[in-house]
Parts: structure tokens; C-alpha cells; sequence
């Protein structure tokens, strides 16, 4: 039976009371030295460490981890964290009375996620009906245009675009759906 690996041993892991603490640390830092009119200092190395582990750890997550641009989801969660962590409210209360950075930063890099995800559909909609629209067959480069396989590669990309909005209607019009149960109140059953 092969041995289980302890949480700390994995790859991703971040110790939350540590990185908590960094991140206080980091803002106390920033404020005195706002009031005193100087520069924000750097983020930490460990601080920056650990967003890169969280934004990395979540991508791993069921539901991003078959996303062809999963890179750049981790690369927009990074960036959203080091954006935000001037806006870490360091009074904030948690149910224990110690701070939870871990889980801010953790939501934030999944908004980061989300986006991405809207970003990439919205191109991905845009390519699928300029193939619709377009000319497919230009896009073919043999100048036998009676070919027989040419001609079954764009049945198949014609056939395939058409599956795929056909599907994206279907799910667009069960959210409608299911959005207008939820506003008249109706119980949805799954």
C-alpha cells in the first residue's frame, strides 16, 4: 500500500499561520511607510512563494484542472493577489480571532479564475463564428478543390462548430430557465 503524503510534504502547500503572519507583517510595513511618504516595499520572496503555491494548488482543483490555458489563470491569480494585498484589512476577525490571508487571497485568485475563464470563452465564441462565417474551404490549401478528403475535413469542421453551438444554446437556455424558476421562486429538483 503505498504511504500517504502528509499535507506539508506536498508540493503546494502553504502554512496558513506562517503566510498569515508574513502578510500582516507586510502590511504594518506598508502603512508606516505610507505615513512616513516613502515607496510600498517589495512583496516578499516568501510572500510572493506562497501566492504562486496557492494560485498553482487551485488550478489543480476539479474544476480548473482540464482548461488548456490553466497557465495563464495561475499567472492572472498572481497578479490579482499582488494587486490586492494593499487592500488586506489587517483588523479583520475570523471565527478563530486570527487573520486568514490564506482564504482572501484564495478567493481572490479564484474571481482571477473565473474571468479568465469568461475572457477565453468569449475568444473562443468569437473564433467559432468567424470559422462559421468564413469561407472554410479557403482555408484548405490544395488546389484540387473535388478532393475527397478536403472536402470530408470541412464537413467535419462544419459539423463540429455546429455541435458545439448547439450545445452552448442548449446550456445558455437552461440557465434562462433555471434563472427564471429561481426568480418566480419555484423549487428546482435535481
Amino acid at each position: 500500500m503505498p504511504e500517504k503524503i502528509k499535507p506539508r510534504d506536498k508540493p503546494h502547500y502553504v502554512n496558513n499561520r506562517d503566510f498569515s503572519n508574513a502578510v500582516v507583517d507586510y502590511c504594518k510595513h506598508c502603512i508606516t511607510e505610507d505615513e512616513s511618504g516613502n515607496e510600498r516595499p517589495v512583496v516578499t520572496d516568501y510572500i510572493a512563494t506562497c501566492f504562486m503555491k496557492i494560485c498553482e494548488g487551485l488550478s489543480h482543483k476539479s474544476n480548473f484542472v482540464r482548461y488548456t490555458y490553466r497557465d495563464e489563470m495561475v499567472m492572472d491569480g498572481v497578479e490579482n493577489c499582488l494587486r490586492a494585498i494593499h487592500n488586506y484589512n489587517i483588523e479583520t476577525t475570523t471565527r478563530t480571532g486570527k487573520p486568514n490571508a490564506f482564504a482572501y487571497f484564495t478567493q481572490i485568485a479564484y474571481f482571477a479564475f473565473i474571468r479568465r475563464i469568461t475572457k477565453e470563452k468569449k475568444q473562443q465564441d468569437i473564433k467559432f463564428h468567424f470559422l462559421e462565417q468564413a469561407d472554410i474551404e479557403s482555408f484548405i490549401t490544395s488546389t484540387d478543390t473535388s478532393n475527397p478528403i478536403d472536402q470530408a475535413y470541412v464537413d467535419v469542421l462544419r459539423n463540429k462548430i455546429a455541435s458545439i453551438k448547439k450545445k452552448d444554446d442548449a446550456i445558455k437556455e437552461f440557465g434562462k430557465v433555471v434563472k427564471e424558476k429561481k426568480a418566480k421562486g419555484v423549487e428546482l429538483h435535481t
